[in-house]
């Protein structure tokens, strides 16, 4: 997924000074390595910062920004949005992700635990079995889905026995993320943390705890702190960007999961996933279009 990014002009370099930054091959993790490899929190975490950063890179150079734009980032793509927003360096954003995917690894570890997506049915109804169960709605994406957390044998019993019309699908993840199993990795994101200058945002950026846009950059870095443990509230987030009066959604690389979500929970709103730089001059038409509409 990296491949085509790193051909553009001053790219590569950018990308071995983060793998200098992380102690990790980024450059060899985005293009040659297997992908039983990558699926290594340890490793997916900075390597999709990385990309995503470097995209807006590119993007910055070549398209204008409309005016009124609103950055936000779901989990781990947070860290990218902050860095988007101008409230942390490009280089602290990645440098957060393998702290955070390394320690998140290894409290995996720790004891087992996982996460199933529980998609239909309705909502109170679907809260009410995850509380029964002692699971923990660790995403609240909208348009219908919620990831639930927690021990596998309550994730078993939550597919064998779903609520209402929900359908369940356990997915292939280390662990319960956005959950108190996370708190060793919430540790170690905080003394990293520390170590941050952070600035108030540029750009409005919504957050995952509540969906509101937040104004301080040492917010911002709280809440990406405490995020390790605590749900993501994705549809918030949604529900802030429409209130907005957001027309127009463009989902930095890696990409495709969100805008999906924002075609169905932000309906009559233009979306792009971008994926290659090629696509770059659709997000120019994209941001014309949304003008002219406005």
């Amino acid at each position: 997924m990296l491949a085509p990014w790193l051909e553009l002009e001053g790219a590569e370099k950018q990308v071995r000074t983060w793998s200098e930054i992380t102690g990790l091959d980024l450059v060899r993790l985005g293009t040659t390595a297997e992908a039983e490899e990558i699926v290594d929190t340890a490793i997916t975490q900075p390597l999709v910062v990385a990309l995503a950063l470097l995209a807006f890179g590119e993007l910055r150079r070549r398209v204008e920004l409309p005016s009124a734009v609103i950055v936000g980032g779901h989990s781990v793509g947070e860290l990218a949005a902050a860095s988007v927003a101008g409230v942390i360096s490009a280089d602290d954003a990645v440098a957060l992700a393998a702290v955070r995917g390394r320690a998140m690894a290894e409290a995996c570890a720790l004891e087992p635990t996982g996460m199933a997506a529980v998609l239909g049915g309705e909502e109170q109804e679907v809260l009410a079995r995850l509380e029964e169960l002692g699971l923990v709605p660790a995403n609240r994406n909208g348009a219908g889905q919620i990831v639930a957390a927690g021990p596998h044998p309550a994730l078993d019993e939550l597919a064998a026995n779903p609520p209402g019309t929900a359908k369940v699908r356990k997915l292939a993840v280390a662990g319960a993320f956005h959950t108190k199993y996370m708190a060793p990795a919430e540790d170690a994101v905080r003394a990293r943390a520390a170590e941050v200058t952070t600035h108030d945002p540029l750009l409005p950026l919504v957050s995952n705890k509540d969906g509101q846009v937040v104004t301080e950059g040492t917010e911002v870095l709280r809440r990406l702190v405490s995020q390790v443990t605590s749900p993501v509230r994705w549809d918030a987030c949604q529900a802030t960007l429409v209130e907005k009066g957001i027309t127009g959604s463009v989902e930095l690389p890696p990409a495709g999961v969100l805008t999906g979500l924002a075609k169905r929970a932000m309906k009559g709103t233009a979306t792009l996933a971008l994926k290659t730089p090629d696509q770059l001059e659709k997000v120019a038409e994209l941001f014309d279009t949304v003008g002219a509409a406005q």
